[in-house]
């Protein structure tokens, strides 16, 4: 269904730019970000690895409390052909505070490299973390543990530990927290099985980082060639309100 059309912005000359330009979508952040992923079903999920992390999944037609730290939103909701509104459709979200920040810190403020470009054959160059673990809780624990007093710490370190350790153990960080939240994720939804996981986001460019995601899930990871998925999400649903495309 369209929203509306724009009235017309002031232009040189006696115009209006964008006179009667369909207003066809209008979606939060991480929800265009789930729809340009095209998770439209129950059990299909997104995460976005940018300075933080932050995932959805599909749960369907009935809203899903969560009783493990999750937030439960509306994922979407479309028109018929009518024009009439359809029931929404229903998600899982969790956030984490520290992803892509967490390199930002090794570089600026540890120093220990020199761009986040570094950390993929820095993590590549040891064949494991060494039983060594970053929890970069610099600001408390987001989703699902949610503890503000929380802080970071590195545990496990002993002599043998190299950059390249602190390094992997930094991107290994972000995996084991996407994990967490999609575990409790699991959970609550009660869904058997996570088919596979589609990411977005600039870290998303770490092969190592991606390659770690899905051997701890245990399920293929998915990057699409146009990452920005948040664009694509809203050019879906206009799309769809002016009958441009349909969901099949």
């Amino acid at each position: 269904c369209r929203l509306g059309c724009i009235r017309g912005i002031a232009c040189r000359g006696d115009g209006l730019a964008l006179r009667g330009v369909v207003v066809g979508s209008m979606l939060g952040d991480q929800q265009a970000a789930l729809f340009g992923q095209s998770c439209f079903n129950a059990g299909e999920a997104k995460c976005t690895y940018g300075t933080g992390l932050f995932l959805l999944m599909v749960t369907g037609g009935v809203p899903v409390p969560s009783k493990n730290g999750l937030l439960t939103t509306v994922a979407y909701q479309l028109c018929d052909k009518a024009g009439q509104k359809l029931p929404p459709v229903y998600a899982l979200e969790g956030s984490v505070a520290f992803s892509g920040s967490t390199i930002g810190w090794l570089r600026d403020r540890i120093e220990l490299i020199g761009s986040a470009s570094e950390t993929e054959a820095l993590a590549l160059s040891v064949p494991c973390n060494g039983n060594m673990y970053l929890v970069p809780a610099f600001s408390g624990l987001f989703c699902p543990h949610w503890k503000s007093s929380a802080r970071g710490c590195i545990v496990g370190l002993t002599a043998t530990h190299s950059k390249a350790h602190i390094v992997r153990a930094a991107l290994e960080a972000s995996a084991f927290q996407a994990k967490e939240v999609f575990d409790a994720m699991i959970i609550d939804s009660q869904v058997n099985l996570l088919e596979n996981l589609r990411v977005d986001g600039g870290a998303t460019a770490n092969k190592f980082l991606l390659q770690f995601q899905a051997d701890l899930l245990n399920v293929p990871v998915i990057r699409p060639k146009y990452l920005e998925t948040t664009a694509m999400g809203v050019a879906y649903g206009a799309g769809l309100a002016v009958g441009l495309w349909t969901l099949s």
